[in-house]
């Protein structure tokens, strides 16, 4: 166990009395011998005045040095001790810990600019530790899910009595289970390298209304699949100044959703049009919808709030986005009702 280290400080200092001491006795030594020099004095009362004047200087020098202990103390030490015991406890991994410091006449110095530096350090660092703290515990979940799907059905393809027809329904779950697993960690490590800014966007300029029509073809199969009606109305030849990588994220994502969430025979709307000089991208569909209290965790990593489909994702997908948006200087908002729909909408500056 780590030794707890000690900072005491006496309240009256023989060190400083003894400058004190020097000080005020070289001041009035020289000006007695100015003044001495001035008049005619005898031997006799120069010799009581020299032992007055020395218990003077002793008085004043223990005065001075009883008023500057006070002083100290109340202005250095007792914050400094405060510092020290909050710093100790934050190493020890409280950041609970906050420092106040009262003054008289709310004077104020540089060790209470400390203070506010370190109150602020400790809830900024709270913060991130309950954020690893949940991003472990709910990546630990995630992670789990498919892992125990994989492990059941590979232990039930284990049967060899099992029919083909079941044989090959667990193994087509198995992929889906590795396919979800895949996306998970690849999600994870999106949403890593955006929160710790290891993404340098290389911004040029595109097409954007080309870009999102290669994206909208690519969920072909989903619209299909479940008869959903796709309506776009993209005006063409809309340029951008932006990271086309990362605006792909925000599309992918955008209408995974939209197609996700949006049941058979349903109706999913995209478009682009340029408004006060900015290009704003509008995806709607006619899915369940989100509640207002919903509504305003749908960015946080891991939230799912319709759970009748958390199955088909791991919750990540909305934060990338967010995290994207804001790596991009952009803006997103969304616009919902509970059994009608959703519309996002991005603008780009």
């Amino acid at each position: 166990m780590k030794k707890k280290r000690r900072f005491t400080r006496s309240f009256f200092s023989p060190k400083r009395f003894f400058l004190f001491f020097l000080l005020v006795a070289f001041i009035v030594t020289w000006n007695m011998i100015i003044f001495l020099h001035q008049i005619n004095y005898d031997h006799e009362n120069l010799e009581y005045s020299a032992r007055i004047t020395f218990f003077n200087v002793v008085g004043v020098s223990l005065v001075i040095s009883i008023v500057d202990s006070i002083r100290r103390n109340f202005s250095i030490n007792r914050p400094v001790k405060k510092i020290l015991d909050a710093t100790e406890k934050i190493t020890n991994g409280d950041f609970s810990v906050r420092i106040y410091n009262k003054h008289i006449f709310n004077w104020t110095n540089e060790l209470d600019a400390i203070i506010l530096n370190l109150n602020k350090m400790a809830e900024e660092l709270g913060s991130i530790e309950t954020l690893r703290t949940d991003f472990i515990s709910d990546v630990s979940h995630e992670l789990k899910t498919p892992i125990a799907v994989i492990q059941n059905y590979a232990s039930l393809l284990q049967d060899t009595n099992l029919s083909d027809e079941k044989r090959e329904e667990y193994i087509n779950d198995i992929f889906i289970s590795t396919k979800n697993l895949s996306a998970l960690v690849s999600n994870i490590l999106k949403l890593n390298k955006l929160e710790n800014q290891k993404i340098y966007p290389e911004f040029k300029t595109f097409d954007l209304s080309e870009q999102l029509c290669e994206c909208i073809i690519g969920f072909e199969n989903e619209w299909e699949k479940k008869n959903i009606v796709l309506e776009t109305d993209i005006e063409p030849d809309v340029t951008v100044f932006s990271e086309p990588e990362l605006l792909m994220i925000i599309w992918n994502n955008l209408l995974s959703n939209a197609f996700k969430f949006t049941e058979d025979g349903g109706k999913v709307s995209v478009s682009l049009s340029k408004k006060d000089g900015k290009a704003v991208v509008s995806v709607t569909d006619t899915g369940c919808g989100i509640a207002p209290e919903t509504g305003k965790r749908i960015f946080e990593k891991f939230f799912q709030g319709e759970t009748s489909h958390s199955k088909q994702g791991n919750g990540l997908g909305l934060a990338i986005v967010k995290r994207v948006v804001d790596v991009l200087k952009a803006e997103i908002s969304v616009r919902s009702e509970v059994g009608v729909g959703s519309t996002f909408l991005v603008t780009l500056r």
